[in-house]
This record gives C-alpha cells, sequence and structure tokens, in this order.
C-alpha cells in the first residue's frame, strides 16, 4: 500500500491531534508543547500505527518524524499495560525500543518520549548509548522500562552482559536508517531484530531513502504502508538557501563576515573533518566570537556539556560535523553554515534541515571552493533545486562556472588534465590559475579559466579555435615552401604522407612543391637502391676441419650445458648441519 500527499491532502488539511484516536493524556500533553495541527507525515503515519500496521515513512526533515511513531507509540502501551515482571528480580522488560544512529539523536527521541508522556505516570522510559559509564543505564534497566531508545553499539554490549531482554518488543522502531546502513550498523541491526518477536509491528522513518534501505525494509517489514510526503533528497520551501563561490583561503575571513551579522542570533557550522572543528573554534575565538565544537572524537560529557550550552543560548554558535547533522535538534537556529561542501546530497539535506524546523524561517549559506564546484552541481541536480549564488562580499568570492558546463565539455580542453601550475585547472581548461580570484577580487569565469585558451588551447572555445588556426598556419607554411598542401612534415621512418596527394601532386614538376618521403629524391625521380651485402657462410663442424686441416671447435656450447649439476651439498654453507658436507677440522691457535 502507497500513501501520497495527494490522496490524503483533502482528508487530512483541517485534521487536528483530536482527531487522529489517541489517548487524552497524549493528547493534552502535545498541546502543552504548542502544537495543535499535525504536519503532513504526523497526519497520514500516526492513524495507520495507531492500527497496527507496518510503516514505511519518507518526509522531509524537520517535519515532526519522532512525533510520528512516539504517539502511536505511547497510545499503545497506555491501552495495553499487563505490568508483567521478569525472572530474578528485575523490572519489567522493555515492549518498546526505538534505534537510532547517534547519541545526539537517541537523547533527541528519548526527551520527546519524556515531553510528550509526562501524563502517563506509570509508563518509564530510559536511553542508552556509548561513550559514558554504563552503571546508571544498567540501574535503569534493572527498575523496569517500557520504551527503550538505544544505538546500536551500546545495546549489544548491553545483551551480552545479560542486562537487556528483547522477546517482549512489541513495536520496533529504526530512526533514520539509512544513516546507520552509511555507518556500517547493518549487522547490528540484524542481529536486533532476531531477538525481537515475529508478530511485532516496525516502523521505518527518514528524510532520504536508498536501494540498500529498500531492501532492507523489504526484509524486515511485514506489508507495511509506504507513506512519502515530499520528494526524495528535497530541502524545505521554508529554508532560504544561498551559496558563495569562495576559494579555501577566504573561507575563515568571509566566515566571520556572516556570523558578525547581527541577524544570526543562533548559527550552526559545519565541517567535514574533526580537526577542522577544533581549527575553526579556535580562529572564532581569536575574533572574540564565543564558539562550541562537538565531533567523534569529543567525549561524551563534553558533546553533553556543549550540546546544553547551544541549547540555553550561552553560546550562539556551534561547530560540528556530519554525524551530528541527524540529532541535534534546536529551536531557533537561524543560520546553517556549510563551511565545507558535503559529499552526497543527503547529507546537504540533513545538514540545512537544522534551521526551519516546526514551521519556522531559516537560512542556510553555503561556501564553495573551486574544488568543490563538482559537488554543488551534484546537490543541485538531486534536490531539484537552483541555488542562488551571494552577489555581496565582492573582495573575497568570484563568479561561479554556468550550469551547463559538464564535466565531460570541461575534459574537452586542455585544463582537466593539464597542471595548474601551467594555466590548467580542474573545471575549466587553462587559465589564470588559482591566483586571478586572490590576487585581483572578484572575476569572471571566463577571466579566471580561459585566459590561456589561445596560448595553450586549454579554454573551452579556446582549443576549438587554435585548432583551425593551427591547420590554418599549416596550411600557410605549405605554400610558402611549395606551393601544394602539405599537412605535416614527414618523419626519418615515413613514407609518402598522403597518396591522394601524391596522385594529385604526379604531373606536377619537379620542385612544385609534392611531398616526396626517403624513397625519392628532390628532382622527382627514383632514388637507386644501395646493393645487397654478400651473406658469408661459415662452415664449421667436421666438414670445415676436413677442409681446413684443423680441428674444429664445433658449436658453441651454453653455459647451462657445460656447467655440471651441483652435487648434494654444494652451494650450501658449510656450517650447516644435514647438507652432507664434512667441516674441515680447525686449526690450533698457536701459541
Amino acid at each position: 500500500m502507497f500513501i501520497t500527499n495527494g490522496q490524503l491532502a483533502k482528508r487530512r488539511q483541517l485534521m487536528k491531534f483530536t482527531e487522529l484516536g489517541l489517548a487524552e493524556p497524549i493528547v493534552r500533553a502535545v498541546s502543552d508543547k504548542g502544537y495543535t495541527t499535525p504536519s503532513p507525515i504526523q497526519a497520514q503515519a500516526i492513524p495507520v500505527a495507531v492500527q497496527g500496521r507496518d510503516v514505511f515513512g519518507c518526509a522531509q526533515t524537520g517535519t515532526g518524524k519522532t512525533c510520528a511513531f512516539a504517539l502511536p507509540i505511547l497510545d499503545r502501551l497506555t491501552k495495553d499495560n499487563p505490568g508483567k515482571q521478569r525472572k530474578g528480580g528485575f523490572g519489567r522488560a522493555p515492549r518498546a525500543l526505538v534505534l537510532a544512529p547517534t547519541r545526539e539523536l537517541a537523547m533527541q527521541i528519548f526527551d520527546s518520549f519524556v515531553s510528550y508522556g509526562k501524563h502517563l505516570k506509570h509508563l518509564r522510559h530510559t536511553v542508552v548509548f556509548g561513550g559514558v559509564s554504563q552503571g546508571k543505564q544498567v540501574r535503569s534497566l534493572r527498575d523496569g522500562v517500557d520504551v527503550l531508545v538505544a544505538t546500536p553499539g551500546r545495546l549489544l554490549d548491553l545483551i551480552n552482559q545479560g542486562h537487556i531482554d528483547l522477546s517482549n518488543i512489541e513495536v520496533l522502531v529504526l530512526d533514520e536508517a539509512d544513516r546507520m546502513l552509511d555507518m556500517g550498523f547493518i549487522n547490528d541491526i540484524r542481529k536486533v531484530v532476531a531477538m525481537t518477536r515475529e508478530d511485532r509491528q516496525t516502523l521505518f522513518f527518514s528524510a532520504t531513502v536508498s536501494r540498500e534501505i529498500r531492501k532492507l525494509s523489504d526484509s524486515i517489514l511485514t506489508n507495511p504502508v509506504s507513506i512519502e510526503t515530499a520528494v526524495e533528497s528535497t530541502t524545505v520551501d521554508a529554508i532560504e538557501q544561498c551559496i558563495y563561490m569562495v576559494e579555501r583561503e577566504q573561507k575563515p575571513e568571509l566566515l566571520e563576515r556572516v556570523l558578525m551579522d547581527p541577524m544570526v542570533s543562533r548559527s550552526l557550522v559545519f565541517s567535514k573533518t574533526k580537526y577542522g572543528c577544533d581549527k575553526l573554534v579556535k580562529m572564532l575565538r581569536r575574533a572574540n566570537i564565543d564558539a562550541e565544537a562537538i565531533h567523534g572524537d569529543k567525549s561524551q560529557n563534553a558533546r553533553t556539556r556543549a550540546m546544553r550550552r547551544f541549547k540555553s543560548g550561552s553560546t550562539k554558535i556551534l561547530i560540528a560535523t556530519d554525524i551530528a547533522s541527524r540529532g541535534i535538534d534546536v529551536d531557533n537556529i537561524t543560520h546553517v553554515v556549510n563551511y565545507d561542501m558535503p559529499l552526497d546530497p543527503e547529507t546537504y539535506v540533513h545538514r540545512i534541515g537544522r534551521t526551519a524546523r516546526a514551521g519556522a524561517q531559516g537560512i542556510a549559506i553555503s561556501f564553495c571552493g573551486f574544488d568543490e564546484i563538482g559537488l554543488y552541481r551534484q546537490v543541485e541536480r538531486r534536490s531539484q533545486i537552483q541555488i542562488p549564488v551571494g552577489q555581496d562580499h565582492d573582495d573575497l568570492t568570484f563568479e561561479a562556472p554556468p550550469p551547463s558546463r559538464s564535466v565531460r565539455s570541461s575534459r574537452s580542453g586542455g585544463g582537466y588534465k593539464g597542471k595548474r601550475n601551467q594555466g590548467g585547472s580542474r573545471f575549466g581548461g587553462g587559465g589564470g590559475g588559482r591566483s586571478g580570484g586572490r590576487s585581483g577580487g572578484r572575476k569572471s569565469y571566463a577571466e579566471r579559466n580561459g585566459s590561456a585558451g589561445s596560448q595553450g588551447g586549454g579554454g573551452y572555445q579556446g582549443r576549438f579555435g587554435s585548432r583551425d588556426e593551427r591547420s590554418n598556419d599549416q596550411g600557410e607554411s605549405g605554400a610558402r615552401e611549395g606551393g601544394g598542401d602539405r599537412p605535416r612534415s614527414g618523419g626519418k621512418h615515413r613514407k609518402s604522407n598522403d597518396r591522394s596527394n601524391d596522385r594529385s601532386n604526379a604531373g606536377a614538376p619537379s620542385g612544385a612543391g609534392s611531398y616526396a618521403g626517403p624513397g625519392a629524391n628532390a628532382e622527382g625521380g627514383a632514388r637507386p637502391k644501395k646493393p645487397k651485402k654478400p651473406k658469408i657462410k661459415v662452415k664449421t663442424g667436421a666438414k670445415a676441419g676436413a677442409k681446413s686441416g684443423s680441428k674444429s671447435k664445433g658449436p658453441k656450447e651454453s653455459f647451462s650445458a657445460r656447467t655440471p649439476k651441483p652435487k648434494k651439498g654444494n652451494g650450501y654453507p658449510k656450517n650447516k648441519p644435514g647438507t652432507g658436507v664434512k667441516r674441515a677440522p680447525a686449526k690450533a691457535a698457536s701459541r
């Protein structure tokens, strides 16, 4: 079964949370957070999930996917709460399991369950993830839990230690499943699924879906309802996007200018490396801009402390890597800055999705270096949008290449294969190199990359123009020498260049410009052949010896034929036992 926006648009247009069939305490908790009308993914997924069907949901980031699976789980546990006890004095086993790829996302989901179930006093929730001591997590599990939110690594560790039993899991949720596959959690997911009940309810929710995710869902889900509220890998319309074409050396200065804008109240900056995050924090602090970094090398306590300060507003700038792009859910983020272009369009969607959440507005700014233009075009093609190029900061930026220029057309010039120090560039033919934008400020793409087209033939148009000029110059040079058509000079071992030219010039007088190879003289006649040297036969063997009266040596024998095969022990060191060679007795030392 497949549901799209158009099928249920009219029916869900004026729907409210009170019309979704949820329990009254849950609706009251949602109203306390200020939510009255569900988002498209919530309006379509919640009624189906309440009925107990498997759901495969794909929606844009920031549209409330966590609420779409949290409310049905709380409603199911509220209406059916047997309160069975585990053996051995432990509390009740978890009945709902939510898997998340990152620690930040797991904490975000746990906070959502706590806020939505604050009026359900009989339900308990806990979260387990790595990077911290497991003592507190084990104590929470022993006290009994209904909803367990976990990352795959720490979950399997606690299962192997005997602290978690998944035999009573009724609802299994995989949030951001594509990210878990990218991080290598596919085998862990299969192990966890094998430990749960076969009659469970499984829910998939993600902003991007790949073929691998489709295959995984087909093996786990049972007759699922597919819900797609937006085109895959598309961005939210409420986000105002902009990109600056700036070289890597100018990125730090441009970042300072952007963050010093009074309109930037809370900003999230993404870097592709952990070292880059720490470097940006030091650079911004030197410019009196308070910033914190969060990445995989930070301890969990440091990451939690940085997130707490960012949420409270004490830190306005947070520098993060892609590992945190799926788990940061902070309200009122006004700007998202891509300091480095992401390697795939899906990561770009999740990066800029940290702003404009819950119906708010946001701005996404990207810095694109000269070697990142291909990634920029890839994002445009996959997201089906055209990102506008920033027109301010002309002293630091350069003009973007035309969108029609493809990789194949750029390779047709000489710049893709040429070296950069010889005027060639990777994305545009020969040109002024990378120093044009730094020295002269904002320059056009033609001035930047096509200035050497007439000299080296590296530009997109200069290559074809130089080819015509080269052919014309060769024709003129041939006419000056002899008046005939001479397309190219003959080599040392080259015969006639073109037989048609020879035939056309056969009746021409001598010296008329017909080209002759090494087989003809300058006057047009045939060059006499050199006489062959007579072969002298040397007789060897018995016949030669009989005639000459001397003994012939015969044919020369090869080295291998004359060399006898080595005996046992030859070629081995004499002091090595077992070689069959007796060791010579040592001479007595003279006194």
